[in-house]
């Protein structure tokens, strides 16, 4: 079996599928196992993984071995350890979500995917399919290898903080994504001080005339996705944007998927 994100007491070493209700990680309600897969899923989703009408790149239970699924629930975060070579895959399940998305080189957290960088390499505004995203040391991190959204993502805007909602609403207690990052790169004992401008995929940031900006509603549909492949051993992190004041989000945040492969 593949590396796992989180495990029942003892694992998981029956043959064939076995459900596991009460051994879930926290907001997440049910975790399923068949040979080479552990599935993580909220009550919404946990559906789709028994009916033909699963949105496209979710996996269904008799899918073959090889890969981690997991659903990350809305507002919240996720890091995981990849190694080189290794692909997971974001999921939109529901076509709304944006995901504010980080790389960290696993022996220097120091060094992290960049934007800035990423952006004179490729001399335009976002990725497309084979574009490789550079460290701000330019070193190569992580490539989109494949996209079936319509390629509409974003890396100019930063991260959600507590001052922007703050400076929205007056709400100082807002969920946001720079928190997420910090809580989950924490889990991994890691406190890295700086916060990198994320990857935001699925995030429709319209360029206008004269150089505004505008945000828009996704334009991806129910189980599009993107596939990354670590250039290097990396901790990626994931955040389901909270965002509900703008049409970040279609005005509702709401859960996404990673599924992690092989090499």
């Amino acid at each position: 079996m593949g590396r796992a994100f989180a495990s029942p007491p003892g694992g998981i070493t029956a043959p064939g599928r076995t459900e596991h209700p009460l051994t879930a990680p926290p907001r997440i309600s049910r975790a399923y196992a068949s040979p080479g897969f552990i599935y993580w899923a909220t009550p919404a989703v946990t559906p789709y993984l028994h009916s033909s009408a699963r949105p496209e790149g979710l996996p269904s239970l008799n899918d073959p071995p090889a890969s981690i699924y997991q659903v990350i629930a809305a507002r919240s975060g996720h890091a995981i350890r990849m190694v080189h070579g290794e692909t997971v895959r974001v999921i939109n399940l529901h076509g709304t979500q944006v995901v504010d998305t980080w790389a960290f080189c696993a022996d220097d957290p120091g060094e992290f995917m960049s934007m800035e960088h990423s952006r004179a390499h490729w001399l335009r505004a976002n990725p497309a399919t084979g574009d490789t995203m550079l460290t701000n040391r330019r070193c190569p991190i992580a490539t989109l290898v494949a996209d079936t959204s319509p390629g509409v993502h974003d890396t100019l805007i930063a991260a959600c903080d507590k001052t922007r909602y703050a400076q929205l609403t007056g709400d100082t207690g807002h969920d946001n994504c720079a928190d997420n990052l910090k809580s989950s790169l924490a889990q991994l004992g890691i406190f890295e001080p700086r916060l990198p401008a994320p990857l935001n995929l699925f995030m429709n940031v319209a360029i206008l005339d004269g150089g505004r900006l505008e945000f828009r509603a996704p334009v991806s549909k129910p189980g599009d996705y993107v596939d990354l492949r670590a250039e290097r051993d990396l901790i990626m992190v994931f955040s389901a944007c909270p965002q509900d004041i703008l049409p970040v989000n279609a005005m509702k945040p709401c859960d996404f998927a990673i599924l992690l492969c092989g090499r």
